[in-house]
């Protein structure tokens, strides 16, 4: 089996064995929990750029499918696991990991130790990788000099948004999805309640969203830091208290800066599928599947209009908000996700309600 490298940008270097695609690639190096999922992870367009170590020691055992996917074609960088499976078994398998790898033109690295180097990144941070295909130890400074010189994208947004709306037909209530790298599982979710969806691009503008005349907006989930989308930030100024508004992860970070709160960069984020969350009003807690690199700010909340709705409880950072006085809330976690926890679905619904409740005039915006 040919070699690869992974090589952080502190030095740092594992050797493992190619899967996927024979190339060099570099990527921010990121790590998930989840202990299933893999498919949905690698096709999640919020991965854009990033490379993905899952902790959970195989990968591959139940092949890949053609129900599993949340966008058609992979956007992450690499794949980092400790065990690729090779025969995998289950009754939907199409095809193995590796197979599935080298058709979406993705490399991956397999036989490295992930503890240590998810270890590595909870001490330093997320870091700088490069993959490429490992002949001597001679190729290390030369690889180790290109990937410091490597500056990651800012754009990710728009690497991963529809270039066009497009409509998801319902005969029920109108909603506006705005793709900021849209996981196809919110799209199935608003259709199963039958609702009219039109999925627009990124940078649409706050006219042109109210112009369809909507009963509700959705802000998805999407990669990168919510500040490098300033024209999102003003459409959700232009919309918020004019239509009903559900904001999910990056959305749910654009809706905090809009309206005056902060965001951070998290030191390794949140990542996998086990992520207990509490709602303050109730004291319900949830576990939630998550993936973000970046958070909201705790102490500007206190300054806008914004009410903290959720808490997680491993770190206490900020997982949902609220508008003091407009129908508008979000969150950071992903109620959708599939697979994961099924606890926070009742989201969905909760849009729907807000919706009647504003096309009654009898919504309580406090």
């Amino acid at each position: 089996m040919k070699k690869r490298i992974l090589l952080l940008e502190d030095g740092t270097h594992f050797i493992g064995d190619a899967i996927g695609v024979d190339k060099e690639t570099v990527g921010e190096v990121v790590f998930n929990t989840g202990m299933t999922g893999y498919q949905e992870t690698i096709t999640d367009p919020s991965y854009y750029g990033q490379m993905i170590t899952f902790t959970y020691p195989l990968v591959g055992n139940y092949g890949i499918n053609r129900d599993d996917f949340e966008s058609i074609q992979p956007v992450v960088k690499g794949v980092i696991v400790r065990e690729a499976a090779r025969n995998p078994s289950n009754w939907r398998e199409q095809m193995t990991l590796d197979e599935f790898l080298k058709e979406k033109d993705v490399p991956g690295i397999a036989g490295i130790d992930t503890r240590k180097l998810t270890k590595m990144i909870r001490q330093e941070g997320t870091l700088k990788g490069l993959l490429a295909p490992y002949e001597n130890e001679t190729d290390k400074e030369k690889l180790l000099h290109h990937l410091r010189s490597v500056r990651l994208s800012t754009s990710q947004v728009a690497e991963v948004s529809s270039s066009k709306p497009f409509i998801s037909p319902g005969e029920g209530k109108r909603v506006v999805l705005v793709d900021f790298g849209v996981k196809g599982s919110i799209l199935k979710e608003l259709n199963k309640r039958n609702c009219h969806v039109t999925v627009v691009p990124y940078n649409t503008s706050a006219a042109e969203i109210l112009n369809l005349h909507p009963d509700g907006v959705m802000l998805s989930n999407g990669p990168g830091d919510p500040k490098d989308v300033p024209e999102a930030i003003e459409m959700v100024k232009g919309i918020q208290g004019i239509v009903p508004l559900f904001g999910i992860c990056l959305g749910h970070q654009l809706f905090a800066l809009a309206n005056g709160a902060d965001t951070f960069k998290m030191k390794f984020g949140h990542r996998g599928a086990n992520h207990p969350v509490k709602e303050l009003a109730s004291g319900r807690v949830d576990f939630t599947a998550q993936n973000h690199g970046y958070s909201v700010e705790q102490d500007s909340v206190q300054n806008s209009d914004l009410v903290v709705t959720h808490v997680e409880l491993n770190d206490g950072t900020i997982e949902g908000l609220a508008h003091a006085e407009y129908p508008a809330y979000t969150v950071q976690y992903h109620p959708e996700a599939n697979p994961g926890p099924g606890d926070v679905n009742y989201l969905f619904d909760q849009f729907m309600e807000m919706m009647d409740l504003e096309r009654e005039g009898r919504v309580d915006h406090a």
